[in-house]
């Protein structure tokens, strides 16, 4: 059985990894994505994603969405992370092909309606385009059968802030629209993905199993490899984006808890995902948001082995 999904992304060389990882997934049945600012500015993001697919000889749509957080000014990017195009420096050729017509929330809304409760949306990015998708279809809920998030820190300390991961700081009042919309939400923070670090070698690895796919995420990596170097005094490499990914291929590997999260919006807290376990608190503040689940826990070796082995098909 196939799961249809909707990658909502900002590629961004861990959304790279993630990308690949899905249309090699026999698992995932990708309907296409949908770009938002965030590593990088929108546009960019969105012919990032246009050139991983031409790389891959994949016909997609690809759907440009939000330049801006819901609220507040244009984000800074982190292009210190990821490199200038957003990819490492490979400075890719232009794509020869062009944007879907259709805004990232429309084609979410239309993918929602044609198949109804079957669609997983993953965003690996800021969450804009979910939040203007829900406002544009307030039965968007009753429609998609589960949300998979990238972002948020719910025991750990962020990674742009001591308290906010970099998709939620940079969009925390649609997080908060997200978050609180009554849906089957999972979230794949830095719970897990700072808990699972990568060797550089695990590039190689992708890269001999794959060449065309995984040789991009190996020369992409680079950039970022020296990035994470430098803030843990060795070799290592993350990739935050593909965990959501996983969980759909292989739910067994992850640990999740249910509870509730609030997002921080004021200056000092801004993208701060509060988590109380469900049962902690019978505080009205807490309870009255709709439980979420929480990835705390995953099998690193097993993930590492899915990667690969999805990478050598």
């Amino acid at each position: 059985m196939t799961n249809k999904v909707i990658i909502d992304t900002d590629p961004g060389i861990d959304d790279a990894m993630a990308i690949y990882f899905a249309v090699q997934a026999p698992q995932i049945d990708l309907l296409g994505l949908t770009t938002v600012f965030g590593n990088i500015e929108v546009e960019l993001a969105t012919q990032n994603a246009l050139r991983l697919l031409e790389h891959a000889n994949i016909d997609l749509p690809v759907c440009k969405g939000v330049a801006m957080p819901h609220v507040g000014p244009e984000s800074t990017y982190a292009k210190f992370v990821h490199g200038e195009d957003g990819l490492g420096n490979l400075h890719l050729p232009p794509p020869k092909t062009s944007a879907d017509q259709r805004t990232a929330a429309e084609f979410i809304i239309e993918m929602a309606h044609k198949y109804p409760n079957e669609i997983t949306l993953v965003p690996i990015g800021p969450l804009g385009n979910i939040a203007l998708a829900l406002k544009l279809e307030p039965k968007l809920p009753e429609l998609i059968k589960s949300v998979n998030i990238m972002g948020g820190a719910a025991h750990v300390a962020g990674n742009v802030t001591p308290v906010a991961e970099a998709n939620i700081w940079n969009d925390a009042y649609a997080a908060e629209i997200v978050f609180s919309a009554g849906w089957d939400v999972k979230m794949f923070g830095l719970d897990v993905t700072y808990a699972t670090s990568f060797d550089p070698d695990f590039v190689d690895i992708l890269a001999a199993k794959n060449p065309v796919l995984g040789g991009l995420v190996a020369r992409a990596s680079q950039f970022y490899i020296d990035f994470y170097s430098k803030r843990e005094d060795k070799k290592v490499c993350f990739f935050h984006d593909a965990f959501p990914l996983a969980y759909i291929v292989n739910p067994d590997l992850f640990t999740l808890i249910t509870g509730n999260i609030r997002i921080g919006t004021d200056p000092l807290h801004r993208g701060q995902t509060s988590f109380a376990p469900l049962g902690s608190t019978t505080s009205e503040l807490w309870t009255e948001t709709p439980p979420v689940k929480v990835a705390t826990g995953v099998n690193h070796a097993a993930l590492t082995q899915l990667f690969i082995d999805t990478y050598a098909r």
